[in-house]
């Protein structure tokens, strides 16, 4: 059966269970808040399917970088300021925001869209009580993305399972007047440069917090993590790396001026994407590097949708989400893109399917990240938290995008690490005793 029509046959069978779930005919105006990433600009230009299914409902799109949209939409939801029907939200905020009550339960969604197909290392992140919160468009951990070439060329070859050592050692091999050795995030943000921190600092052996919740910034264990993240940007990577994100990083990496970038597994299909990358056939991957400690530096982490208890087109609402999140839309993704470049890291049946794993080298690589991250232990020492690259407390954002300043600054040269790390050690004490910890 070609794509086609078994996407024609799965859509129609949508359209009827649909109707038994929502309310008859949905309509009404959805304004939707995503983030600026591929995966999402890509979606708004498949929606005139969803329109030709569903033609009483308008989509009105508010598009944003990833630092701006969640000051908006955290804005949003704490002052029940109804500005969007469609929140595009991580592991971090669904279970906060579940138990608070400010989201919508998804739990009613028609049978065919199959909550039980969901990976259960990302359904369980955005459950609470048993109630789903959100619906996962992507899912991802983090891994190396290297140069095959530049890799051969330096006489080096790449492990699956990397240690930072090793990393450094292959980031000055590959380093030359035409290509950085190593291309990793360096603007603020407490789901920028501080979502690779962290995690790179969990396989350093460092924790946020002890089990009494004292900040640790202060420990070795951060030390010996941002010296020798320093030391990798200074010396192997880009100018300016202060100043660059996910998206900034891509590009760069994709212009085939990065040996090695470690970042989000979702980022494989734009890597290897001829029509995107000048190095689509000369990439490889490997898991996110370790210190022989029992954590590796990879993160867990799902763009999800949800309905903010405050829309006033919550049937319109449920219906696109069911629609985007669906295993209809992915077939749909794969007939106008093809199967490597659909969302990944959701659902189990995606990593069954023959034709993705023929046409994704990246697919296993990611499915293994994504299994072994652990946030209910993301550290070797005892913590008080769950949460791989962040800690799950309503407080964390605002700290982490502090802590993520003082960090960015000491990268762009304005401070020491020393005074960086007293810096996060006395902002991130006073925030937690003011907050009542």
């Amino acid at each position: 059966m070609s794509i086609k029509t078994s996407l024609g046959l799965a859509s129609a069978l949508a359209i009827v269970a649909a109707s038994g779930s929502f309310a008859q005919s949905p309509s009404g105006t959805v304004t939707i808040a995503t983030v600026n990433n591929g995966d999402m600009i890509r979606m708004q230009g498949l929606t005139a399917d969803f329109n030709e299914k569903y033609p009483d409902i308008t989509l009105e799109w508010v598009t944003l970088e990833e630092n701006v949209l969640r000051q908006r939409v955290t804005q949003d939801i704490a002052t029940s300021g109804g500005q969007f029907d469609v929140m595009t939200i991580g592991t971090y905020e669904v279970p906060i925001w579940g138990e608070n009550g400010w989201l919508v339960s998804l739990n009613d969604l028609p049978d065919e869209w199959n909550a039980d197909d969901l990976l259960p290392a990302i359904r369980d992140g955005l459950t609470v009580d048993g109630e789903l919160y959100a619906a996962p468009f992507y899912g991802e951990s983090s891994m190396v993305m290297y140069r095959t070439d530049l890799m051969e060329a330096a006489g080096l070859e790449m492990p699956d399972a990397p240690s930072w050592e090793f990393i450094r050692e292959a980031a000055a091999a590959m380093t030359n007047d035409n290509v950085y050795g190593i291309c990793l995030r360096g603007k603020a943000g407490w789901g920028e440069n501080m979502a690779f921190l962290t995690a790179m600092a969990n396989s350093f052996g460092a924790r946020w917090f002890d089990m009494d919740w004292n900040a640790q910034f202060d420990s070795d264990e951060w030390a010996q993590t941002l010296t020798f993240y320093e030391d990798l940007m200074k010396n192997y990577g880009p100018p300016g790396a202060a100043n660059n994100g996910f998206n900034e990083n891509l590009t760069l990496f994709q212009q085939g001026r990065c040996g090695m970038w470690i970042d989000a597994t979702v980022a494989a299909s734009f890597v290897t994407n001829p029509a995107d990358s000048t190095v689509a056939d000369q990439v490889g991957f490997a898991l996110a590097p370790d210190n022989d400690l029992g954590r590796r530096g990879n993160w867990l982490w799902a763009w999800s949708l949800a309905v903010p208890a405050g829309s006033q087109s919550t049937d319109a609402a449920k219906a696109f989400i069911a629609w985007a999140t669906s295993s209809d839309y992915t077939a749909l993704v794969a007939e106008n893109e093809g199967w490597a470049n659909v969302p990944p890291g959701t659902r189990t049946s995606l990593y069954e399917n023959a034709d993705y794993l023929e046409a994704a080298p990246f697919a296993d690589m990611t499915l293994q990240s994504i299994n072994s991250a652990n946030p209910t232990s993301p550290s070797i020492q005892d913590v008080p938290y769950t949460g791989v690259q962040f800690v799950a407390i309503p407080e964390f954002a605002g700290i982490a995008t502090e802590v993520g300043q003082e960090f960015a600054n000491m990268l762009a040269g304005q401070q020491t690490v020393e005074q960086a790390l007293e810096n996060a050690q006395a902002l991130t004490t006073d925030a937690m005793e003011a907050a009542g910890y």
